[in-house]
């Protein structure tokens, strides 16, 4: 336990930083993903139509987000038990009633199976 709360801790300060190919904008993200800081090292946003502009502010987001997701992964990969694909947990396609069957365990009665169907 005391390992993961380091490990915690540690992404609690941790932050990715992307900026773009050509300089002209940055973003940075925290371990949650969330978007904290938005920078323009340059004025060519002010020449850029307004979709080139969003597509560009879009693609450092995802990239910091991106980055970040395999940081916090990468963290987190060594409390998973064995069989269990962080990935999935981190993505939120984990099935925990698959884990169970694999057990051989029951699915909780009363408890609504997370993936009864198709995903959205």
């Amino acid at each position: 336990m005391e390992e993961f709360g380091q490990a915690s801790a540690s992404l609690e300060s941790s932050v990715e930083e992307v900026i773009s190919k050509d300089r002209m904008v940055g973003a940075k993200v925290n371990a949650r993903g969330e978007l904290i800081e938005l920078k323009f090292h340059t004025q060519k946003y002010r020449q850029m139509a307004p979709a080139e502009l969003a597509s560009a502010i879009t693609d450092v987001i995802n990239q910091a987000r991106k980055r970040m997701f395999a940081r916090v992964t990468q963290a987190y990969a060594q409390f998973m038990p064995e069989g269990i694909d962080i990935d999935e947990v981190m993505s939120g396609t984990f099935d925990p009633s698959r884990l169970l069957g694999d057990l051989d365990l029951p699915f909780p009665s009363g408890a609504a199976k997370p993936f009864d169907g198709d995903r959205p």
